[in-house]
């Protein structure tokens, strides 16, 4: 059985797991702690990266998510979630990279003010973040288009990776509503079993948040 080592706040081990579901695919979850259970031997020995996600698949090991999602893709094509027309498979991979490269590094600046982290507070900083992100959302709203999803009538990988990210801006202070046809691509996701089932928790956000600043804390006090 596959298994996917994973964390429930990680965007990149949600896209897979979303993937995992939507495909109807039979797999175990392990959680892996992100304040050191990435660092044990046992886990650097499938990915010396010290990331999730992780997929085993038959002593296989695949990390990137990425990757991961493709690996899927070929192994289980059924049902699809790859357009097979050029033009429509370009705008998948468009949408993967330019939310991979682009939209989740510019949030992460909004991400550390949410979460008390160090230089959370640099006005500029936040600032620059959300020019960037206001760019990529405009790019993935002409992309968008007219269609229900990237690329196609159905889902895809590229609405898989893309509403990992784009629907958690709000939460981050950055609302999208000005984004008509984002704003109800994101509600049609949000109504799926696999978006509903993946969504991290008020409650498991707050312990996090509780967590790294202990760590933070720690770490000050022994420097």
């Amino acid at each position: 059985m596959l298994k996917l080592y994973h964390n429930h706040l990680s965007m990149n081990s949600r896209r897979v797991w979303i993937a995992l579901l939507e495909k109807k695919l039979d797999f175990d979850l392990v959680d892996v702690k992100l304040d050191g259970d990435q660092l044990q031997p046992e886990f650097l020995a499938m990915n010396p990266f010290h990331r999730v996600p992780v997929l085993v698949d038959d002593g296989f090991n695949v990390v990137e998510s990425l990757a991961i999602l493709d690996y899927l893709e070929a192994k289980h094509p059924s049902p699809s979630l790859l357009p097979t027309n050029p033009k429509d498979l370009a705008i998948v991979r468009m949408v993967e990279m330019a939310t991979v490269n682009e939209l989740v590094s510019a949030m992460n600046p909004l991400i550390y003010k949410m979460m008390g982290f160090p230089g959370g507070e640099d006005l500029q900083k936040l600032e620059q973040a959300k020019q960037k992100i206001a760019i990529g959302l405009e790019f993935l709203e002409k992309l968008l288009g007219d269609s229900p999803y990237f690329g196609s009538e159905n889902l895809t990988l590229a609405d898989i990776v893309a509403g990992c990210a784009v629907p958690l801006l709000p939460i981050v202070d950055f609302p999208f509503t000005n984004y008509q046809k984002l704003t109800a691509w994101s509600e049609r996701l949000m109504q799926r079993s696999s978006w509903q089932t993946t969504q991290p928790t008020p409650e498991l956000i707050e312990a996090f948040k509780s967590r790294m600043q202990t760590l933070m804390e720690q770490r000050q006090s022994n420097t």
